[in-house]
């Protein structure tokens, strides 16, 4: 773990930020972060909402008082286990009702959460559990056997398991207890009453959550997310959408993943401190996300473009209730701006679109409501956030605007370090600034625009070119449903523009109809040299294209002809 930071500067300091004057009118350049632990926005939340619903899913409702009695109870639990401040706890869950409880219970301790997908295999289990060194985990009863394989390799002591049935009635029956666990309602129902102990936690500096990156760029790494980091993002979201939020009367509806950084922050822990009935949905089926939309009205839907894509081409999306939703926004990926176009017009309301990273706990830039508009950027740095351009190369000289380098971000939901990694940390961390990897560039009026990723970048011939750019190209041909572009290699240029391609259905365009489109839209060294139709593309468990197993994947194919 690093050092004690510093004290940040002033904000101003940083940069003129030349985006405060496109702040919509509600938005202040600067507010007094809270220095207190995340446990304390469900604490309000149940203070000030305790008989309102907190959580739909399927059949069952519970409110924010049985919430945050549930969450009393197994911090009780987990304390009798052993568990205290700094000590890590796996939670391997889909979002359910058991995921809030989870986190609220081990934050409350002081301990830290470490998030896991469910759909990992056990290789990738086992690296996360040995690198936090976690000392328990909660998770699905169904996954118990990956866990109890990798136990003798970890520092796992507890394995406590849970079922979606157990919730999805209001009942919590627990089934049988397989051996070597420990049963989720079992542990609650076994405390008499909360006994909770008194923990001292410097908001600052105690990390609340080790939030691991997808591994989209290389050996995944535990981002360390302070409670103060949490907080401050949440605060965040707070004040940018205030004005159109009425707290104690939202609808959430939250397929994003909450063991993803988005859906924690934006979706859970946002979720908690608006008083927002959280409509949970456990795996991504078009189908139940229609349904969920008809049967709760969500006032509230935030996203991934590959969702978005989904419900753009679902028959039965258009008659929804898609209209009733007061709030769309995209994240985690660059937005097609066809797609951002047509989801509006079926839809009637904006779709915001965000950036951030696992680093920045989920934010950093996100677009205005009323202020000026731009398709196709990221919007401006959210409240206490300073941007910078800087060289590709050195990393040290500040470009001017229109210039693309690599986006820098300082603020206070950037993370304190990687877990484990110094020398990883001081790469991505220099003088207070967070070094994201990504090319960007800002206008005259601070509005930012992601180019695309360093390593995803494809030289040809010299010259540098962004994948991002020619698939936003292909989703305007009628027959692309999903694209994913690659670089590769090339005697000639070095490097050759590679396509992937879904088709809609019923839609025939042969792959050199679509090279001539990108010939009449596109400089020449960015057309693609090769296009290749397939069935599926591989995604993240929040629908963002992996550009690095299309890449690996063509290098093996290569290497065998």
């Amino acid at each position: 773990m690093s050092a004690k930071r510093s004290k940040l500067p002033d904000a101003s300091a940083y940069t003129q930020k030349p985006w405060l004057k496109h702040y919509d009118f509600w938005v202040p350049g600067e507010i007094n972060f809270p220095r207190q632990p995340i446990h304390q926005i469900l604490d309000q939340a149940a203070l000030q909402f305790s008989n309102r619903p907190a959580v739909a899913f399927r059949d069952a409702q519970m409110t924010y008082g049985e919430i945050k009695a549930q969450v009393d109870r197994l911090a009780t639990a987990l304390a009798g286990l052993g568990i205290g401040k700094g000590d890590r706890v796996g939670i391997m869950l889909p979002n359910c009702p058991q995921y809030l409880i989870s986190f609220f219970a081990i934050v409350r301790l002081g301990a830290i959460v470490a998030n896991l997908n469910p759909l990992y295999t056990p290789r990738e289990v086992e690296m996360v559990a040995r690198d936090s060194g976690m000392r328990a985990i909660i998770t699905l009863d169904v996954l118990r056997g990956i866990v109890r394989n990798i136990q003798t390799h970890s520092h796992i002591e507890h394995i406590i398991t849970t079922s979606l049935e157990a919730y999805s009635t209001g009942l919590q029956a627990a089934g049988p207890t397989p051996a070597g666990t420990l049963a989720f309602a079992e542990l609650i129902a076994g405390v008499n009453g909360p006994d909770l102990p008194r923990v001292e936690i410097d908001p600052a500096e105690d990390v609340a959550v080790l939030q691991y990156t997808g591994g989209t760029t290389g050996v995944p790494k535990g981002a360390m997310l302070t409670h103060a980091n949490l907080f401050a993002a949440t605060l965040q979201c707070s004040v940018w959408s205030s004005y159109f939020v009425e707290r104690g009367n939202e609808r959430f509806l939250l397929v994003l993943p909450f063991f993803h950084v988005y859906g924690m922050v934006v979706g859970a822990i946002f979720g908690v401190w608006c008083g927002a009935m959280q409509i949970l949905i456990p795996k991504f089926d078009v189908n139940l996300l229609l349904a969920a939309i008809e049967r709760y009205q969500p006032t509230f839907f935030p996203g991934v473009p590959t969702l978005f894509i989904s419900l753009l081409n679902h028959p039965g999306a258009r008659s929804a209730g898609l209209d009733r939703v007061r709030r769309f926004n995209s994240g985690s990926a660059p937005l097609p701006l066809e797609v951002l176009e047509q989801f509006e017009q079926m839809s009637g309301a904006v779709l915001y679109e965000g950036y951030g990273m696992t680093e920045t706990a989920a934010l950093v830039t996100t677009t205005p409501t009323l202020s000026k508009r731009k398709p196709g950027s990221i919007g401006l740095p959210v409240t206490g956030t300073a941007c910078k351009i800087v060289d590709l190369k050195t990393g040290e000289r500040e470009l001017p605007v229109g210039e693309a380098g690599e986006l820098c971000v300082r603020g206070p939901q950037v993370m304190k370090g990687y877990w484990n990694m110094p020398q990883e940390t001081a790469a991505a961390m220099r003088d207070g600034w967070l070094y994201t990897g990504d090319v960007a560039r800002m206008d005259e009026d601070g509005y930012f625009t992601i180019v695309q990723r360093k390593k995803d970048m494809i030289i040809v011939s010299g010259f540098n070119v962004y994948p991002t750019e020619i698939e936003d190209v292909l989703f305007t041909h009628p027959a692309v449903k999903e694209v994913g572009v690659i670089g590769v290699p090339c005697a000639y240029r070095g490097e050759a523009v590679k396509a992937f391609i879904i088709r809609k259905a019923g839609v025939a365009a042969p792959a050199e109809e679509l090279i001539e489109y990108c010939r009449v839209r596109l400089a020449k060294y960015k057309v693609p040299s090769f296009i290749e139709f397939v069935e599926s593309l591989p995604k993240s468990a929040i629908g963002k294209v992996l550009r690095r197993e299309l890449q690996e994947a063509e290098t093996i194919r290569r290497d065998a002809q």
